[in-house]
């Protein structure tokens, strides 16, 4: 295994942004783009405080009270190509130009069309936009570069870490920093300010239906010492780190995009546990916060969202525990924080309970509107917008954008995807490889490579990667290879009564199945084989055990003892998949659906690399927090 990436942590630098030009007021309007726009400083240096204050206080004094409100609000854009009269782009660019909108939050697309959009974006901006994404995996969270159709050509894109909870099975701090270092270089690269990373909640329920392997565990020390590395990766090399979803989305059993979450414990247990993470993180100089569609009794008894709550987001998170930084509500359009209320309402809330980003509004004029009205009515004062603002500002100039908001779109190709960024990734996945179950030492594979070895792959229809990186692994030690790809299909279930629209009297559950043919085909294939690999890619590493296929897997797996055939069980995507599932002889999770992780495991099952992933999380009756055999 390689360790050349390590050699970068012996030079760590000051933490802070790109270099900062002379102060100068706001354009009247957007400058005109340079014809080959220069790259900022992608490693961060150390701007004059003063500067950013003087340049902060000129740009203010120059603001409409709409024009103020406008730089609060963020809207959402796919970062894919799209031509210049596309009217979806049409629109976005309206929006910022017309709104004069102060961010955006930028989704999946490849790095060069990110890189694209984002500078045409600025460009239509007349303030220089700040902008943000999920990055949680690392930059490829949001900039994989897809596939080809119908050829099944993999595109290429940024470099994939596992889930932040395979982070925390190594138990490495160093590869949590470098995690957040290639997070910072490849983001920066594409123009991105702002990773919406780390996850800081402590996942402590097996059912949350949101969190799961976003999380570091659920340990709230483990996640304090990891995400204050990655949080110090991200901001030591130019990003702000944004840690979330305050104060602790962990302990739930609701999904807050669709309805209000509630985590019902006592102050003393968020102390000591949920609150642990972000307090660590902002003691180390955490930047960036966003918050939880979420309600805490022990905290705010009005049954009220966090994210609205001036009593959590103020006198919690602004004065007991003295974050300073910039306050990001999560989605607006999520239905945790909307409910019952309309738009206009959720965010003159936001506002007062102290947030800075009103982030993806449902419709961005009303809300501009409603902080206008609010305003007007005697309900929010202008010194508390210019406070969010001026913030906003400095953020701004400590990043160089108001000398220059654009990226080299020629440089991406020399920080995205690269050798010295694919390398940690790949020691990542391969020290998360966590073996869970082994009671027949099955694993690394003792056979011959004549030996009749079975892959079933179970995945969703569109998932093209699934299996490919783990059967490549596995044909090379074993060239007779069989493999083939189980497909769950969503359950149509006739319904009593249907209402007038719901077509045909039937309803879509949420539970997958595998047709009962396909299980009967696998099952027959299988037969006599020395062993079967059952890989499980079904949902994302955010599902519970709950998203298992109710029907079929199971089954598979009942079939496959009853022929005293020896299972091997993966785990790519939900952690916590062998609950509720029959045992199977040897568990394995790999934290992670990506083709390092596949090829991680498929090394660590043939014998290729070691084996030293440790459960971050308990499998109640299966194996507790630390569990993980060592091969």
């Amino acid at each position: 295994m390689t360790r050349a990436w390590s050699l970068s942590l012996l030079t760590l630098v000051a933490a802070g942004c790109a270099s900062a030009g002379a102060t100068r007021p706001a354009p009247e309007s957007p400058a005109p783009a340079p014809s080959a726009p220069v790259a900022p400083t992608m490693r961060p240096t150390v701007s004059d405080p003063r500067d950013r204050a003087r340049w902060a206080d000129s740009v203010l004094a120059t603001l409409s009270l709409r024009q103020k409100v406008g730089q609060m609000v963020w809207v959402w854009t796919l970062g894919d190509y799209t031509a210049v009269d596309a009217p979806v782009y049409a629109t976005i660019e309206r929006q910022i130009r017309d709104l004069e909108l102060g961010g955006i939050i930028v989704s999946v697309g490849g790095p060069m069309d990110i890189a694209t959009k984002v500078n045409a974006l600025q460009r239509a901006a007349r303030l220089p936009l700040l902008v943000g994404a999920d990055l949680e995996t690392g930059a490829a969270f949001r900039a994989r570069g897809g596939w080809f159709l119908p050829n099944a050509i993999e595109l290429g894109g940024a470099t994939s870490f596992p889930y932040q909870m395979g982070i925390g099975a190594t138990r490495d701090t160093a590869l949590a920093y470098e995690m957040g270092r290639v997070t910072a270089v490849e983001g920066r690269a594409m123009g991105i300010h702002m990773a919406f990373a780390p996850v800081l909640d402590v996942n402590n329920n097996p059912k949350n239906p949101v969190i799961s392997g976003r999380s570091f565990g659920e340990d709230a020390t483990l996640v304090s010492r990891m995400g204050t590395a990655l949080m110090r990766g991200i901001q030591d090399h130019g990003m702000l780190a944004t840690g979330k979803h305050f104060p602790g989305h962990g302990d739930t059993e609701q999904n807050s995009h669709l309805e209000l979450s509630r985590v019902n414990v006592s102050r003393a247990r968020l102390d000591s546990v949920e609150l642990k993470p972000f307090q660590a993180a902002i003691d180390a100089g955490l930047r960036g916060m966003m918050t939880f569609h979420g309600d805490l009794p022990a905290l705010d008894t009005t049954r009220t969202a966090a994210t609205l709550s001036r009593a959590v987001m103020t006198d919690l998170l602004r004065r007991d525990m003295r974050f300073s930084g910039l306050l990001v509500t999560d989605a607006l359009d999520m239905n945790g924080v909307l409910g019952n209320l309309t738009m206009a309402e959720a965010t003159v809330r936001a506002v007062e309970a102290g947030n800075d980003v009103l982030l993806m509004p449902t419709d961005a004029k009303v809300s501009i509107q409603a902080v206008v009205d609010a305003v007007a009515a005697g309900r929010l004062t202008e010194a508390r917008i210019n406070e969010s603002v001026h913030k906003l500002l400095l953020a701004k100039h400590e990043f160089g954008l108001n000398t220059n908001r654009f990226v080299d779109v020629e440089g991406v190709r020399t920080r995205v995807g690269t050798a010295d960024n694919l390398a940690p990734a790949r020691a990542a996945a391969e020290k998360a490889i966590t073996l869970v179950r082994d009671s027949l030492s099955l694993v690394p594979l003792k056979l011959p490579r004549e030996a009749r070895v079975v892959s079933i792959t179970v995945s969703s229809r569109v998932d093209l990667s699934a299996g490919r990186g783990l059967d490549a692994e596995l044909r090379s030690s074993f060239p007779r290879l069989l493999s083939l790809t189980l497909t769950p299909e969503v359950v149509a279930e006739a319904t009593a009564g249907a209402a007038a629209g719901n077509a045909g009297g039937y309803r879509i559950t949420p539970d997958p199945a595998i047709l009962p043919a396909s299980v009967e085909n696998a099952l027959n294939i299988a037969k006599g084989a020395d062993v079967v690999i059952v890989s499980s890619y079904i949902g994302a590493a955010t599902n519970t055990a709950s998203m298992v296929p109710t029907k079929g897997l199971p089954e598979l797996l009942n079939g496959l003892r009853a022929a005293n055939t020896k299972v091997v069980l993966v785990s790519f995507s939900n952690p916590y998949l062998q609950l509720g599932l029959p045992l199977t002889e040897a568990h394995l999770i790999a934290w992670s659906p990506w083709t390092m992780s596949q090829r991680a495991a498929g090394r660590a099952l043939v014998g290729k690399a070691p084996i030293t992933g440790r459960l971050p999380i308990t499998l109640p009756g299966i194996a507790p927090f630390g569990a993980g055999i060592t091969r």
